[in-house]
């Protein structure tokens, strides 16, 4: 059983959690330090006490959601018997797709989606800018251990992206849509 964690962490960790749901739910703009130590439960001074200023949050939110980004990769990457049993294009398109989507029904996609969107302007784009080449060093290794390395992970999300965006604005399924795209660029790669 791992350690207790010192109060200030924990405050500080729910504070992160607290601002990543708010940013997810409602955008950078209603990042405040009002709603902050709202949505946290805790006082408004907490949030000063452990951060100097919103960008600061920002960044933090920034690094948590990139850190899931890379753990959806990551754990496909340890699940051996999916990696194994990926012998077909299809497969391996459907591994990507578990891999780089979030996880979830369309809806939890298009607020994905929109997220994304809505914060290439904020000090959060910057934070994903930043934390962009870890993730793509992760597809990477997905790619390499599914045998597709040539594809590129910059091209692989892009298509990603490209087919989720797609699917959304023609109300068409995400993930078959997806898969079906990733099939294509795969088809003309070289497989071990």
């Amino acid at each position: 059983m791992p350690a207790p964690r010192p109060r200030g962490a924990a405050r500080r960790d729910a504070l992160v959690d607290a601002a990543v749901t708010l940013v997810l739910e409602e955008g950078p703009a209603a990042l405040t330090h009002r709603a902050l130590a709202a949505r946290a439960g805790l006082p408004l001074a907490s949030t000063t006490y452990h951060f100097a200023s919103l960008d600061e949050i920002l960044a933090a939110v920034g690094e948590r959601l990139a850190e899931r980004w890379q753990a959806a990769v990551r754990d496909v990457l340890d699940d051996r018997a999916a990696i194994a049993a990926a012998t077909t294009v299809e497969l391996r398109a459907d591994l990507l797709v578990r891999a780089l989507l979030p996880s979830g029904g369309d809806d939890v996609v298009r607020a994905h989606y929109a997220h994304l969107v809505g914060v290439g302007r904020s000090r959060l784009g910057h934070e994903y800018a930043a934390s962009r080449p870890v993730l793509d060093a992760e597809i990477g290794r997905l790619l390499e251990v599914l045998g597709v390395a040539g594809a590129g992970a910059t091209l692989v999300l892009a298509v990603v992206d490209g087919g989720a965006v797609a699917a959304l604005s023609e109300a068409r399924e995400v993930r078959p849509t997806v898969a079906a795209r990733l099939r294509e660029l795969l088809g003309g790669v070289a497989h071990p």
